[in-house]
C-alpha cells in the first residue's frame, strides 16, 4: 500500500482482514503470557493476610508502579477500573459544578457531564476543538473541563497543551478575584496511547484515563490517574480496595496484564506510529484514486490525526450494507464508533463536525493495528472498491464521480 496506490482488478485469493482497532485490539502474545499465571495458579485474593495472598498483593501494586512510570506518575495516584467508561465516570464526578467539553467526547463523557449541568462547545470541520472557543465557554461557575487527547473516530488529536494553558489561565485569574471554585483538567488518553507518548506532566492535566483494550490488554480493564489534591467521589461502595475508591476485588491479572500491555506499546510506539501512517496513507491515496468523490474525515494534516485511523465517506450509499457486503469478503470494518455502530444510528461526532445525514449515513471507519500489513491492505482495498462499485450500480450512482445516473 505504500506503492502507486491504484486498486487491482482482478480478484485476489481471500483472506480475513480485521480493520476495526479502534473497537477492540486483540492480546498481544507477551500480554497473554503474563497474564495466565494470574488466572489459575496465582489466583488468590490480595487483600486476604495469607502469604500467597501477600504475593497477589505484591503482583497488583508492582503493575500499578509500571503503569505509573509509563506515564510519568506516583502509583499512589493511578486508581484501577473495570476499563475507561468507569474511568471516565469516576473523574467527572469528582466535581459538583458544570463540566465544560466538546460535542466530539466519548459518550461516557458526554453523558456523564449532561448530568452535571455540561456544556458541550462546537468543533471545526476536522473535529479540532479550539482553545480559543475554551477560554470564551469558561465561566466562573465551570469546575471541569473534558477533553480527549484523539478522537476514536475521525482521529484529531487534540491540542491538549493550549487547552491546559488555558485553564491554568482561568485558575489564576480566579485566585486573583478571590474565587474559589476549583478548576481541574481531564483527558481520555485512552485512543492515542499506542501511538502518541502519554506522561501526565507534558499534559498537563488532572485526571487522566486509560483503557487497557486499546493497547493489546484485556477487555473491562483501565486506569484513572488524578493528581496530588484531587478528591475522588467513589461511585461504588464495599471493602474500600482503591484507596476507598472503587471497592471491590482487584483484578490482580488484569493489571498486570495491563501493565506488560503498556509497556510493549511504549516501545513500540514510535515504530508502530510510523509504520501505520505509512499504510493509512497509501489506502487513502489508493480508495481516493479509485473514488475521487470520497469524503475524508478528520484533519487533512497527518501529524494532526491518529496514524493508524481512516474515516471515509461515500455520500449516497448505506455504510451498514457496506460493512455487510465487506464481511462476506473477510474485511471487518467500523462505522464510526462501536457504541453507535450497535445501536445503528448516525455517530453524534460525524453530525458534529458538519457531515449532512446523507454523507454521516455513508461513512466507514477504518483502523489499522500492529498486526495489519500491506498484503491486508491491498486486499482490502480491491475488497471496498469492489462493494462501492457494486452498490453504486444497485442504487444508480456512477462511481467515478458520485453523481446519480
Amino acid at each position: 500500500m505504500t506503492g502507486e496506490g491504484s486498486v487491482k482488478t482482478e480478484v485476489p485469493a481471500a483472506r480475513e482482514v480485521y480493520l476495526d482497532y479502534g473497537a477492540a485490539t486483540p492480546m498481544d502474545a507477551e500480554v497473554i503470557e503474563a497474564l495466565l499465571p494470574y488466572l489459575s495458579e496465582q489466583f488468590e485474593n490480595p487483600s486476604a493476610p495469607y502469604a500467597r495472598a501477600r504475593a497477589a498483593r505484591a503482583a497488583l501494586e508492582d503493575a500499578r508502579a509500571q503503569l505509573a512510570h509509563l506515564i510519568g506518575a506516583k502509583p499512589s495516584n493511578v486508581i484501577l477500573t473495570a476499563g475507561a467508561t468507569e474511568a471516565n465516570n469516576l473523574a467527572l464526578s469528582a466535581v459538583d459544578g458544570p463540566i465544560l467539553t466538546d460535542a466530539i467526547e466519548h459518550e461516557s463523557v458526554l453523558t456523564t457531564a449532561e448530568a452535571h449541568g455540561s456544556k458541550a462547545i462546537s468543533v471545526g470541520h476536522d473535529g479540532r476543538v479550539d482553545p480559543h472557543a475554551v477560554r470564551k465557554a469558561l465561566t466562573p461557575q465551570v469546575e471541569l473541563v473534558s477533553v480527549e487527547l484523539a478522537n476514536g473516530e475521525i482521529g484529531t488529536i487534540q491540542p491538549l497543551r493550549q487547552i491546559a494553558g488555558v485553564v491554568a489561565d482561568e485558575r489564576a485569574r480566579r485566585l486573583r478575584a478571590g474565587e474559589h471554585t476549583p478548576l481541574l483538567l481531564h483527558t481520555d488518553a485512552s485512543q492515542a496511547a499506542t501511538t502518541m507518548a502519554i506522561n501526565v506532566s507534558s499534559l498537563k492535566c488532572d485526571l487522566l484515563t486509560l483503557s487497557a483494550a486499546k493497547v493489546y490488554g484485556p477487555k473491562q480493564v483501565g486506569l484513572l490517574w488524578a493528581a496530588d489534591g484531587v478528591v475522588l467521589r467513589p461511585l461504588v461502595r464495599g471493602g474500600g480496595q482503591e484507596s476507598g475508591v472503587r471497592s471491590g476485588t482487584e483484578n490482580v491479572a488484569g493489571a498486570v496484564a495491563f501493565a506488560r500491555a503498556l509497556q510493549l506499546a511504549d516501545e513500540r510506539r514510535a515504530a508502530d506510529a510510523k509504520r501505520l501512517a505509512a499504510l493509512r496513507d497509501g489506502l487513502q491515496r489508493t480508495l481516493a484514486e479509485a473514488f475521487p468523490w470520497m469524503l475524508v474525515s478528520g484533519p487533512r494534516s497527518a501529524a494532526k490525526r491518529l496514524p493508524g485511523l481512516l474515516s471515509v465517506s461515500f455520500p449516497g450509499l448505506e455504510a451498514r450494507r457496506l460493512v455487510v457486503l465487506l464481511e462476506r469478503l473477510g474485511v471487518s470494518v467500523g462505522t464510526g464508533s462501536a457504541c453507535a455502530a450497535s445501536r445503528m444510528r448516525v455517530s453524534h461526532v460525524l453530525r458534529a463536525i458538519g457531515l449532512t445525514d446523507e454523507e454521516a449515513a455513508g461513512s466507514l471507519r477504518i483502523t489499522l493495528g500492529r498486526p495489519t500489513t500491506e498484503e491486508d491492505l491491498a486486499y482490502a482495498a480491491w475488497a471496498l472498491a469492489d462493494v462501492v462499485c457494486r452498490e453504486c450500480a444497485r442504487v444508480g450512482i456512477d462511481p467515478q464521480t458520485g453523481e446519480r445516473a
